[in-house]
């Protein structure tokens, strides 16, 4: 049945390809670069203070995540983005004149950041995070590209598309954008305070956190729904938990200072960054000023309340599992995290209310179980406690025991998770 769900809405998207163009055309007018791409009297791309400025901004973007692949020079592109369509490879984004970023000018770079389209006006695939980058100013916009034009070129070609067909069809993003991108820069809101401007600037546009934060749909867009409200990272099985602090939100209970510090630091009172989180804020978080991340608390402080989740009732009797779950728990996790599920402050994070333990699908504690914790090492937290992997230790019952037990104990009321489940995700890649 998924499969012809699936194969449905591809052909209807495809089939959409030419209308979506033309509307989309009608909407956004022809592929050449927009004007205000282009440098103004008096702007010089080889000022150092704009180009620090831009380095400042791109580190706040988290670029080099994606365009450096591993044990390879920064920004030079290569590593492969995975979705659920195939991978994507981002590009060389140094000013090499042949593989990267040389030629370009301005105005090309401006058209890609704030339109999603490339040199020549071909659609970039959304794996570049064009819809939330479309809200990035213009002079912000500069610095990151007078950043970019004073790295030290490298040459490396770029990878061949990893999408199967018909998805590295470029024609069917006409349909696509049509649906899921508004191109625009980000507007204050003038009943709202300058910090808190400044944190959903941040939030919404160079910070692209809702790409990863919302659940998609089975064509990768973000249909309407409440921002940041928590989604399944596609193909990568991790789960970007809920922002909102208010009732029932993922972060309820989290004061100003513990977003702050777990921005900043990796670890706070209530909990670490781990998987996916831990290398932005290694690459990123870390690296912003305490005004910028002060900025990011207050707007996520602002988030609505959540509707009360609907806990399903299990179809099977998980009285012995969570028995043995709790066997186990007080065998191999107790010594840390305490037998109360609080932790240790400053060492080891609590499991009690914890965000990634209780969050809809069970993902991030069966996964963190199998591979294990590892915070990033950051200048507020030099040599952070990590937890081991017990993949090798624990079969897949015994992970879904313990893990069903801490979903369950002291005041978390999450669903217990499946031996399946367990199974799936120890095969998922780490990368």
């Amino acid at each position: 049945m998924k499969w012809l769900i699936r194969s449905f809405l591809v052909l209807l998207v495809l089939a959409l390809g030419a209308v979506g163009w033309w509307l989309f055309a009608a909407h956004h007018g022809d592929a050449a670069p927009v004007r205000s791409g282009q440098l103004a009297v008096g702007e010089n791309l080889s000022d150092p203070v704009l180009i620090a400025r831009g380095q400042y901004l791109a580190t706040v973007g988290d670029c080099a995540a994606c365009h450096t692949q591993r044990g390879g020079a920064p920004f030079a592109g290569g590593r492969e983005v995975p979705t659920p369509f195939g991978s994507i490879p981002a590009p060389n984004i140094t000013p090499d004149d042949d593989t990267g970023l040389g030629r370009w000018s301005f105005a090309d770079f401006w058209q890609a950041l704030h339109a999603g389209k490339g040199r020549y006006g071909e659609f970039l695939y959304p794996a570049f995070s064009y819809t939330s980058y479309t809200k990035v100013t213009r002079d912000d916009a500069l610095a990151m590209f007078a950043y970019l034009k004073s790295l030290a070129p490298v040459h490396q070609p770029a990878k061949a598309l990893g999408l199967k067909f018909p998805y590295s069809m470029r024609s069917g993003l006409a349909a696509w954008r049509t649906l899921y991108f508004r191109e625009g820069v980000y507007q204050p809101d003038a009943s709202k305070s300058t910090e808190w401007n400044r944190g959903a600037y941040l939030v919404q546009g160079l910070g692209h956190c809702n790409e990863c934060h919302v659940a998609r749909d089975a064509l990768g867009g973000v249909p309407d729904q409440p921002a940041l409200s928590g989604g399944r990272i596609p193909a990568q099985d991790w789960y970007a938990p809920d922002l909102s602090t208010q009732a029932h939100g993922g972060l309820h209970g989290w004061s100003r200072q513990d977003i702050v510090d777990l921005l900043k630091t990796g670890q706070s009172a209530k909990g670490s960054a781990f998987g996916p989180m831990a290398e932005v804020v290694s690459r990123s978080t870390r690296h912003m000023t305490d005004t910028d991340l002060a900025a990011v608390a207050i707007y996520l402080e602002s988030l609505p309340p959540r509707p009360q989740p609907a806990v399903a009732a299990s179809a099977i009797d998980t009285t012995a599992l969570i028995r043995h779950g709790n066997t186990l728990y007080d065998h191999r996790c107790a010594g840390c995290h305490g037998k109360d599920g609080n932790g240790v402050a400053g060492v080891y994070p609590p499991l009690n209310g914890n965000s990634s333990v209780d969050e809809p699908t069970g993902i991030n504690a069966i996964r963190v179980v199998l591979l294990g914790g590892f915070p990033p090492v950051t200048a507020g937290n030099p040599r952070p406690y990590s937890m081991p992997p017990f993949a090798q230790a624990l079969n897949d019952a015994d992970v879904a025991a313990v893990v069903s037990y801490i979903r369950q104990a002291w005041g978390n009321r999450a669903a217990p998770v499946l031996e399946r489940d367990v199974g799936k995700y120890r095969q998922t890649p780490i990368d």
